[in-house]
C-alpha cells in the first residue's frame, strides 16, 4: 500500500451500518407479538427508529432515562396505528429485542468488506449509545477483528454524539488523520451524513430503507449514496483501488 491510499481512512456507524437492524428486531417482534400482528414489524420499525432518532439526545443527556426513551418511541409508533401499549408491556419488549441484539452478525459480505479495506485504509467505528450497550455489539459483530479497539468511539464514553462536530472532530485527532482523505459510512442521514460533512468528512449514506434524503441536506458533492451492500462493496473498490 503505497501513495495516497495510505491517508485514506474508512470509518463506520454500527446500527443499521455493520448489521442490518431490522434482524434481531423482526426476531424479536414476532416471538413478543406472535405470528400474527396487528401491525407488521416491517411498518412499524421505521416508525420506531423515528421516535427514537427524536429523543436520544434527551437521553443521553440524562433529561430521561433510557427506558423511558424505549417506552417512548414503542407507544408512540404504535399510537399511529391507534394502538396503546402500557408501559410494562413496550419494556418487555425493549428488554426481548436488546437480548436479540446480543447474537447480532454480520453478513459474510460486510466480512468481505471490512476485510477488503483493512491494510488499504484506516478503519475506525464512531456509534452513539450507552457505552457497555454499543461495546456489547461491536463485540458480538466481532468488529476488532478488522478495527482497532483505540478506533472505536462510543458517544457515552466521548462525551459527544453524531450529529455533534465534536465526536468526528475527537475521532479524527485520536486516529492522526489530520492530513488524510476521510469517509464515514451510515446509515442516519441526519446524524451520520449531516454530521460527518459537517465536520469536513465525505459520506457514504447505507440507505438501506430506500429512504428520500432530507431538502437540505448539506454538502451532497460530498456524499454518495447506496441502497445495498453490493452496492457499498463497488464503491469501496473503487475508493480504494482493487490491484492488491
Amino acid at each position: 500500500m503505497t501513495g495516497e491510499k495510505e491517508k485514506t481512512a474508512v470509518l463506520f456507524d454500527v446500527d443499521d451500518t455493520l448489521y442490518d437492524q431490522t434482524v434481531p428486531f423482526m426476531e424479536a417482534y414476532a416471538e413478543f407479538f406472535g405470528p400474527d400482528p396487528d401491525i407488521p414489524a416491517e411498518v412499524i420499525y421505521p416508525v420506531t427508529r423515528k421516535y427514537s432518532d427524536q429523543m436520544f439526545s434527551r437521553a443521553m443527556s440524562g433529561e430521561m432515562s433510557m427506558d423511558e426513551m424505549y417506552i417512548y418511541r414503542v407507544q408512540k409508533a404504535f399510537e399511529e396505528f391507534g394502538i396503546r401499549i402500557p408501559d410494562e408491556k413496550a419494556l418487555a419488549f425493549q428488554r426481548l429485542y436488546a437480548r436479540r441484539q446480543d447474537y447480532i452478525r454480520m453478513s459474510p459480505l460486510m466480512e468481505d468488506i471490512l476485510a477488503y479495506c483493512y491494510g488499504r485504509a484506516q478503519l475506525g467505528i464512531i456509534t452513539n449509545g450507552p457505552a457497555d450497550r454499543q461495546w456489547d455489539k461491536v463485540k458480538s459483530l466481532q468488529a476488532e477483528r478488522w478495527i482497532p479497539h483505540e478506533n472505536i468511539f462510543v458517544s457515552a464514553d466521548v462525551g459527544a454524539e453524531k450529529p455533534d462536530r465534536k465526536i468526528f472532530d475527537h475521532a479524527k485527532q485520536a486516529m492522526n488523520l489530520d492530513d488524510g482523505e476521510i469517509w464515514f459510512i451510515g446509515d442516519a442521514y441526519p446524524l451520520d451524513i449531516a454530521g460527518a460533512v459537517n465536520a469536513g468528512w465525505n459520506a457514504v449514506w447505507m440507505n438501506r430503507r430506500r429512504k428520500t434524503a432530507p431538502d437540505d441536506r448539506a454538502g451532497q458533492e460530498n456524499v454518495v449514496a447506496v441502497e445495498t451492500e453490493e452496492e457499498l462493496f463497488r464503491f469501496i473498490k473503487k475508493l480504494l483501488g482493487n490491484d492488491m
